[in-house]
């Protein structure tokens, strides 16, 4: 399976109604004439058409877990459809379809980013604690995925998580001695104009993940709020900006970069680590780094479903995540790297994962992230006011001009 693009969260998330228009609704299966209140029943009356929109490249991971519902499961969903849509458009889009009382979106497979501005406008269906109880698998989930369940209120079911980032990344033959922490790396960048690169933080994981990580290296007073608590930070990127000459418009740039030598050191996560080498778009032979004194900031996806879903779909999408948390169908969230780890419930090793995954990450993975997921603190992401406000800043006083069109 190819990669699927990772997009930012923006602050015209909330906003973004009239990009409906980019994609045509799928097949609603009735549910627009369906009732939607009250309680979903233990199972669909009859077999379910589910329409699944993804805007965090979840299918990446689960998809194969879906698939394998459907096809065991042909009493509950008799179809599944799929469409992708950029993280930005799925407030509008979701939005838009509830004020014409015809929603034909019955499962969001979101970031954070999509999750949390849903929450903000209203517009997906409580969960929790209702389900619960349908839910067994949210009672193993490993420690980081359950702080990440926290940021989901009573809406959201994580379906995947790992830790992320913020690390460096750089080929040994260009760059063989590494910078140790943020004030080497600062230095590398004063010495080497151009050749640390990060892309736009609103358009990119890890570029996100390093924003969000520099309170912690740099010991800032407040790594929660980036109005107040984040003066370390701004000036620290005010003075790298000084030495960077462009930032990319997407991740998968930076990779490229790092790849052609136009860029020597950017920043990374896990599943970016691993998966562009997986699919050679990186050289094997890269290496990571993580800068004394680093805490992880996590990262998950969610499962939402809008308001105004049928009772009936929600049973078949209350079963299909059940059966998503289950042990053997978390071990396919390895995939190759993407999200590395990936499951979110504990006991999930590689040894229960397809073939592929296990090869791929044999080949590719890091043994050290092991004892780094161990041995350093794991915190969540910010909500997303003070991440829209982070990316503002950023936007307004670092790099919004040199960003790459």
């Amino acid at each position: 399976m190819t990669r699927i693009s990772r997009r930012g969260f923006t602050a015209g998330a909330v906003t973004a109604a009239f990009l409906l228009t980019a994609c045509g609704a799928p097949d609603s299966g009735g549910s627009d004439n369906a009732d939607s209140s009250g309680v979903a029943p233990d199972k669909p009356g009859e077999a379910v058409t589910l329409n699944i929109l993804d805007v965090a490249g979840n299918l990446q991971l689960t998809q194969g877990m879906i698939d394998e519902f459907v096809q065991k499961n042909s009493g509950v969903v008799s179809k599944v459809t799929y469409s992708k849509s950029p993280s930005p458009e799925l407030v509008g889009k979701i939005k838009a379809q509830q004020n014409a009382n015809r929603v034909d979106i019955d499962l969001v497979l979101t970031g954070v980013d999509g999750l949390s501005a849903g929450i903000e406008q209203g517009l997906w269906t409580p969960l929790l604690p209702t389900y619960a109880t349908r839910l067994p698998g949210m009672q193993e989930y490993q420690p980081g995925a359950a702080a990440m369940q926290k940021l989901a209120g009573n809406f959201g079911v994580t379906v995947t998580y790992y830790p992320s980032g913020p690390l460096i990344e750089y080929l040994p033959a260009k760059v063989p001695n590494p910078p140790k922490n943020a004030a080497e790396l600062l230095a590398y960048a004063k010495a080497n104009p151009g050749a640390v690169q990060y892309a736009r933080p609103s358009n990119s994981g890890p570029g996100r993940t390093f924003l969000m990580g520099l309170p912690y290296l740099l010991g800032d007073s407040n790594p929660k709020d980036p109005v107040a608590g984040w003066d370390k930070t701004w000036a620290y990127l005010k003075e790298l900006n000084q030495n960077i000459t462009l930032y990319p418009s997407s991740t998968g740039e930076t990779m490229k970069n790092l790849a052609n030598g136009s860029a020597k050191i950017i920043v990374s996560t896990t599943g970016w680590d691993i998966n562009p080498r997986v699919l050679g778009t990186v050289p094997k032979e890269a290496k990571v780094g993580a800068l004394e004194g680093f805490h992880w900031v996590t990262d998950a996806h969610y499962a939402v479903i809008p308001k105004g879903v049928s009772t009936d779909k929600q049973a078949a999408v209350l079963l299909l995540l059940q059966d998503m948390l289950t042990k053997p169908q978390q071990a396919k969230a390895y995939d190759k790297g993407y999200f590395y780890p990936g499951p979110a419930v504990n006991g999930v090793d590689l040894s229960m994962a397809p073939e592929e995954s296990r090869k791929a990450i044999e080949e590719y993975g890091r043994p050290e992230y092991d004892k780094l997921i161990a041995d350093n603190p794991i915190e969540v992401p910010l909500g997303s006011k003070e991440l829209v406000a982070a990316f503002e800043r950023w936007d307004r006083e670092i790099g919004g001009a040199k960003v790459q069109k």
